[in-house]
């Protein structure tokens, strides 16, 4: 599992450095401006309704293939594939319809600052990027069919494509017409797709136009996706009140409150996702077979895993944040206000890194084990959290106050989740993850302090883009030397795997 997520990893770091691209060129054109408020609530919207179709019935759909399968073979569960997939077809026909009449509610919703001008240009650019609904839905079961056979390269590159049309629609738009922003986005989710569709037919799959509603597996999984669609509608919910609240707060707030979060889930997506993504598959298939020892084992093996990347860099972001803004960002429409109002932000989205990352590895194990509810409450929990916070804290810290309100509800709804899994399952070596976490944490420590005098001190009159790679570079060094000094059997397992690399 440890090979394919480091495979993993690595493609997805090289398909975030191109989202970064399109982010740096997004924002050098347009700034933290009211173009790019209106651009960003309108992706922020369609992504709403992709998680409460595609992302919900996706993550219920791999237990109950495993289910399925095991079960009553393996063309039951391809055709229980076909009829989820027409099904989608149809609810997301009815989310487009329902967006597109309720497009100006809608905007007002995610944006209550709104108006004028910036309300009507996000209002446009909702009803075409509603199209794209279509495409992301039908994506994102494919995806999960993909990774059900052990196909998970192609699924982690699709960011590619996508991002390349993004790009040729934001320099595009810049020069034309500010409405080929939305229509790029359609591109971009149509090109997804097709990028898929060769692997698929490669695989065996072939799609039938059957849909039949009362089959009894469509029928439990209904039951299944409900908890999980509130769950994610709640968190969606989060998003849709930092939002709207930051278009209160400050023009370009929107802007800079994405620019931050796009770079902390550069770290959920590059390190948590890659062995969540591999693992969530694994673990269904242990669930559905009743391997309780290994699949405590393999939860236990994800944690630290993941806990031996987020913390350090959880630690670097933090340090960095104004010049690793600065340096991507720091041109054109880019002014130094916005530089410093998403570096603040980007510093305490960074404090709630681990939050993140164990809650992401968590409501997937209770998904495995088709407990849908206890994400849902915990969901449910954080989005009360986080409003009080955000509430409590915007008011004297400003969008600062909205980035930690996020991290302080992660930090706190993961370890009820932690609580709560030891109470359903029993031990799974939390102790050894704790052991982790402390050994890792001083580790990175050490590390923050080394770099941080490498950054200020020493390295003052160099180049900015060179200083950064090297104070990263030795940073790296210096905790990986650290955490083999300090014996985290994680580090061995990584240093075997690049060496046995360096052999081959």
């Amino acid at each position: 599992m440890k090979k394919i997520a480091v495979l993993l990893m690595s493609i997805t770091i090289l398909s975030k450095m191109f989202g970064f691209l399109r982010d740096i060129i997004l924002s050098y054109f347009y700034g933290a401006s009211s173009i790019s408020d209106a651009y960003i609530i309108s992706i922020t919207i369609t992504s709403v309704l992709f998680s409460l179709i595609a992302v919900g019935i996706s993550t219920a759909y791999i237990p109950m293939y495993k289910k399925i399968e095991h079960d009553e073979g393996l063309r039951s569960a391809t055709g229980f594939t076909n009829n989820l997939m027409n099904i989608v077809l149809v609810v997301t026909t009815a989310s487009i319809v329902i967006g597109l009449v309720f497009s100006n509610i809608l905007v007002k919703l995610f944006a209550l600052g709104f108006d004028g001008e910036t309300l009507e240009t996000a209002v446009l650019f909702t009803r075409i990027a509603l199209v794209g609904v279509y495409f992301t839905s039908v994506t994102q079961i494919f995806i999960s069919y993909l990774q059900l056979h052990g196909k998970f390269t192609v699924p982690a590159m699709i960011g590619f494509p996508f991002n390349l049309i993004i790009i040729l629609s934001i320099i595009i738009s810049a020069q034309t017409n500010i409405i080929v922003l939305a229509i790029g986005s359609v591109i971009a989710a149509l090109v997804q797709l097709l990028f898929l569709l060769p692997t698929l037919y490669k695989i065996g799959y072939r799609y039938k136009p059957v849909i039949h509603f009362g089959d009894k597996n469509i029928k439990k999984m209904a039951v299944i996706v409900f908890p999980i669609m509130i769950g994610i509608s709640i968190d969606q919910i989060n998003m849709m009140i930092d939002k709207t609240l930051a278009s209160t707060l400050v023009e370009g707030g929107i802007s800079a409150l994405t620019y931050a979060s796009r770079l902390n889930d550069f770290v959920q997506g590059v390190f948590v996702i890659s062995f969540v993504t591999v693992m969530f598959p694994l673990i269904s298939n242990m669930a559905a077979k009743k391997n309780t020892e290994e699949f405590k084992e393999s939860i236990n093996e994800v944690i630290s895993s993941v806990l031996l990347i987020v913390v350090p860099a959880s630690i670097g972001i933090m340090i960095l944040s104004e010049p690793i803004i600065r340096l991507l960002f720091g041109r054109g429409h880019f002014d130094e206000h916005a530089i410093n109002i998403t570096s603040q932000a980007l510093f305490f989205y960074s404090i709630g890194m681990i939050g993140y990352g164990i809650r992401e590895i968590l409501n997937r194990t209770f998904y495995s084990l088709q407990d849908m509810k206890t994400p849902m409450y915990n969901a449910s929990i954080s989005v009360v959290l986080n409003i009080i916070l955000n509430l409590l804290l915007s008011s004297f810290m400003g969008i600062s106050g909205l980035a930690l309100a996020t991290s302080i509800s992660a930090i706190f709804c993961s370890t009820l989740l932690i609580i709560t899994l030891r109470r359903k399952i029993g031990s799974f070596g939390l102790k050894g993850n704790f052991i982790t976490f402390i050994k890792v944490t001083l580790a990175s420590f050490v590390m923050g302090v080394i770099v941080y005098g490498l950054y200020e001190y020493i390295l003052t009159d160099w180049n900015e883009l060179l200083k950064m790679f090297i104070v990263i570079f030795i940073g790296s060094v210096v905790y990986f030397i650290l955490i083999t000094l300090l014996k985290v059997k994680e580090s061995k397992i990584i240093l075997h795997f690049l060496l046995s690399k360096i052999h081959r």
